[in-house]
């Protein structure tokens, strides 16, 4: 492939009705991220909101702002399995008004990790000693996407021991996808490496299937070569 995947401006959704049909219809399979993960319970955010990482970095649910139309989280599972920790994955993806609008949350969520190192999930979860790093139109970026960032760390769930953390995000025009892996206990670190690129091997499918969505007469693809639970 010499291009990255992109999807087009003029082809995108133009209204909220468009944009919350188009994320609802885009195929995420959990066997996308490897073999035996299924869906969590609950399994879909409300595209009405996305999540917001407020001054005291704690991570909140808000309604949309105006330059956004929608933004839809999935939750997947790899379940504890022969002594080895369960390992979550979410996936995220949002529809901006425009590019100008999906580059601006790309600057901004690479500000929040050297704004907040250390940020509060939810309740129980907590992320530490983030570091992200960028590959904007460079010659570092993937071929997946516009530009893209990759950010790492841990994950401690409530007293526990930490755990790797993982989270990438890119954009294909002015529709942004983000994904986050929170590791289990109990495993190596090849296991983790698994985790990782599983993870990554899993958001190409959902850019090519963004991809095709923006290419008149192109069917949405389905990734060969995957095993696993399906749905």
């Amino acid at each position: 492939m010499n291009e990255p995947y992109t999807l087009a401006e003029d082809r995108a959704p133009r209204t909220r009705a468009e944009a919350v049909k188009f994320v609802r219809e885009l195929t995420v399979r959990p066997d996308y991220f490897g073999t035996g993960y299924r869906q969590r319970d609950p399994f879909e955010s409300d595209p009405a909101e996305w999540a917001v990482l407020g001054e005291d970095c704690l991570w909140r649910r808000e309604a949309l702002p105006g330059t956004v139309l929608a933004s839809l989280t999935r939750a997947y599972e790899l379940p504890a399995k022969g002594g080895k920790g369960p390992v979550y994955v979410s996936l995220t993806v949002t529809v901006h008004q425009d590019v100008v609008s999906a580059r601006r949350d790309m600057a901004g969520s690479l500000e929040e990790a050297l704004r907040c190192p250390g940020q509060q999930l939810n309740a129980t979860d907590r992320v530490l000693g983030l570091f992200s790093r960028a590959d904007a139109f460079a010659d570092g970026r993937t071929v997946i996407s516009d530009d893209d960032l990759t950010e790492t760390g841990t994950w401690v769930a409530g007293g526990g021991k930490a755990h790797p953390f993982d989270w990438y995000k890119f954009r294909m025009g002015p529709v942004t996808v983000a994904a986050t892996a929170r590791h289990g206990a109990g495993r190596t670190e090849t296991e983790d490496s698994t985790v990782t690129t599983d993870m990554g091997r899993g958001m190409t499918f959902v850019a090519a299937s963004i991809d095709s969505q923006g290419k008149a007469g192109d069917a949405s693809p389905e990734p060969t070569g995957t095993k696993g639970a399906g749905q």
